[in-house]
């Protein structure tokens, strides 16, 4: 089968995942909405059940698509490669089906103001919940195919940005930004923002998994040991950013800052030892990181020393900065790696 053929069949399979998606979503819709006809917003509206059904379809479709497309990807690879691969096929599994069920609830909220009054029927919140299931269900079909370092960073980022959106959105203080992000966090709807953290924290901790996976392929076994205190940096990154979200500000302030301040910096120094562990970093890439450290430092001295820059101000800089960084890297990454699979001759991580 040439290039060309297989891209067209690639397309047709896509086109029957959305396709599948659509029905499923429909009749589940259907299911969950069957009766009176439901508000478009507010109290017993269609856009939470629809939100659930379409992350639920979402990450069925990104299983099926990995266990279609690269269901021999860990052929030949010992036990704890394997455990690390499905470990990391979950934790994207669930940020996609959170991504998905946000990405609805956000767009019911902006739809809302325009569509006051709506009401729709069984059938018309099925077509509702089939159109938005087939849509994420399309968007994680493909990511299944072959999923990639650049792909999981585009994923945090748009799990990020529409969480955090949706938690503005929803915030009981309208006031909030006075303080800082972690205000998200506190009273009626914190659970977007907390939540957001928390699976974004998963996937963070995904992303360094696939980034040692990268520089595997790369510099192979003899390099375990740097790749792992690489992978371990960026799990430890992704937990102090879960334990923000688990730990409200308001209620359990001392480890919520702990966890915040140790999260910035495990995110600077996984930045510094990742840009390291390249064999010949680019010379961009290591001006990218410079500038990332030299401008946080700034950033703070100008928080906490000058208080020219409010913590909301400071945190936003942070996260621009760091997605800025992490933007280049798998860009620098996706050119450097090669794209096949490469199991380890190791046994154990333990013993070589």
């Amino acid at each position: 089968m040439d290039e060309t053929t297989r891209a067209l069949h690639e397309q047709a399979r896509a086109l029957w995942a959305t396709v599948g998606c659509f029905v499923l979503g429909a009749l589940a819709g259907a299911a969950a909405l069957w009766g009176v006809p439901r508000p478009f917003a507010g109290d017993g509206s269609v856009i939470i059940p629809a939100a659930l059904i379409t992350g639920v379809i979402a990450g069925a479709a990104f299983v099926v698509s990995t266990v279609v497309h690269r269901a021999g990807e860990t052929r030949g690879m010992p036990a704890w490669q394997v455990l690390v691969s499905n470990l990391s096929t979950v934790a994207v599994t669930v940020a996609l089906a959170g991504v998905a069920a946000l990405g609805v609830l956000l767009a019911g909220e902006v739809l809302a103001s325009g569509l006051q009054g709506l009401e729709l029927s069984t059938w018309g919140g099925a077509a509702f919940t089939g159109v938005t299931s087939a849509i994420a269900g399309r968007f994680a079909y493909r990511m299944g195919i072959d999923l990639s370092t650049r792909d999981l960073a585009a994923l945090l980022f748009a799990f990020l940005i529409i969480g955090t959106l949706f938690a503005m959105i929803t915030a009981g203080d309208p006031t909030w930004w006075e303080r800082n992000f972690s205000q998200l966090g506190i009273g009626d709807g914190s659970w977007a923002f907390n939540g957001t953290l928390i699976v974004a924290g998963v996937l963070v901790a995904t992303v360094g998994s696939y980034i040692g996976r990268d520089l595997h392929r790369m510099l192979g076994d003899a390099a375990l040991r740097r790749i792992g205190v690489v992978v371990i940096v960026w799990a430890l990154a992704g937990a102090a950013l879960t334990a923000v979200g688990l730990f409200p500000v308001d209620t359990m302030r001392v480890p919520h800052l702990i966890a915040a301040f140790a999260g910035l910096l495990l995110m600077l120094v996984a930045a510094i030892i990742s840009t390291r562990a390249l064999p010949d970093p680019p010379r961009m890439l290591r001006v990218v990181t410079v500038t990332l450290i030299v401008a946080v430092v700034v950033a703070v001295l100008l928080t906490f020393g000058l208080r020219l820059f409010s913590a909301t101000v400071l945190e936003g800089i942070v996260i621009a900065l760091v997605l800025l960084w992490m933007s280049t890297f798998v860009q620098v990454l996706a050119v450097l790696a090669p794209g096949a699979s490469r199991p380890s001759t190791r046994e154990s991580l333990l013993h070589g």
